[in-house]
């Protein structure tokens, strides 16, 4: 199947292209600047961004299913907007092409809650690509567990850099986090999954864990104390994504986001999906180890001194 990929150097999809061409795929990849990207073996690059419609049609040739991996999260107050616009020109591009299957990744949350400003774009986007003339399959996913993965930077950073905390009452509420090679296998698990057109699921991984027990964890599995979490009702996560900004390295542009997305309990409420496309769940503390693996390898101190004499290290 020829497929291409939407947002290829991003944190999923720079992950999803090469487990496409091993699935035995024909990918192609859309990026803004290819300068700045190392394609995996036999991947087409090809030039484009999503808010020129213009630069769209030569991607889109000859494709049969497109994934939609971006968002605007860092682009400030207008990304709503901007998220609107490129799923916009994203489906008329793949309408017109006559693209068969498209499949996003988007949050979960119920429809119901009162959701923050970036749950709310994405599930706008989600509803905008539904409109184009192909079968849309949709994944929802809670905090995505994997070294560059944003929300789980802010976690670990928090729990290295601070052992108490003052949080607003959303650090007891749920949420189903999963592991990113679990979203990757069903990614390219619904592709050849055709029951799954025109389906939307919410995927998670095999825990469900209040916000603090995430934290808690993670804390151990750095080998730090679990923190000290304070729960205050005066606090809310508007004013928590200022001190996030303050403590972490994440930009304010994402934590604020982040924060926000978190005054509701996410968690998977119907699992359909592993009817369809069948993934060994990773258990989270498996998922943590693995993403703080090339951290870890990378504070190792060099070893000297080797029997060939030269030096040893860590793995960069």
């Amino acid at each position: 199947m020829h497929v291409l990929v939407t947002g290829a150097t991003g944190f999923v999809g720079g992950r999803l292209v090469p487990e496409l061409r091993a699935a035995g795929h024909d990918v192609r990849a859309l990026v803004r600047d290819p300068s700045t990207y190392t394609p995996a073996p036999d991947v087409d690059v090809v030039q484009g961004d999503l808010l020129d419609p213009g630069t769209l049609t030569a991607a889109f040739d000859g494709i049969d299913a497109a994934y939609y991996l971006v968002h605007s999260m860092q682009a400030g107050d207008d990304f709503e907007e901007r998220d609107r616009k490129a799923a916009r020109n994203f489906a008329e591009a793949a309408s017109a092409a006559g693209v068969d299957r498209v499949i996003y990744l988007g949050g979960l949350g119920e429809d119901g809650d009162d959701l923050s400003p970036h749950l709310r774009s994405r599930r706008e986007v989600e509803a905008l690509l539904a409109e184009g003339d192909y079968d849309l399959t949709s994944l929802r996913a809670a905090i995505i567990v994997g070294d560059g993965s944003a929300s789980f930077r802010m976690v670990r950073q928090l729990v290295s850099r601070l052992p108490v905390m003052v949080t607003p009452r959303w650090v007891r509420n749920e949420c189903q986090p999963i592991a990113i090679d679990d979203v990757v296998a069903y990614l390219v698990g619904v592709l050849d999954a055709p029951e799954t057109a025109g389906e939307t699921y919410g995927i998670g991984g095999p825990d469900v864990l209040t916000y603090r027990e995430m934290m808690g964890r993670t804390a151990e599995a750095m080998g730090r104390t679990r923190p000290l979490i304070l729960s205050v009702p005066v606090l809310t996560p508007n004013l928590s994504s200022y001190w996030v900004g303050l403590v972490t390295d994440v930009p304010s542009g994402v934590a604020r986001p982040l924060i926000l997305g978190l005054k509701n309990p996410v968690v998977v409420t119907d699992d359909s999906i592993r009817d369809h496309v069948e993934v060994d769940l990773t258990p989270f503390d498996d998922a943590v180890a693995k993403a703080l693996a090339p951290e870890q390898s990378a504070s190792r101190p060099t070893r000297q001194g080797s029997p060939t004499g030269g030096e040893r290290g860590g793995h960069p």
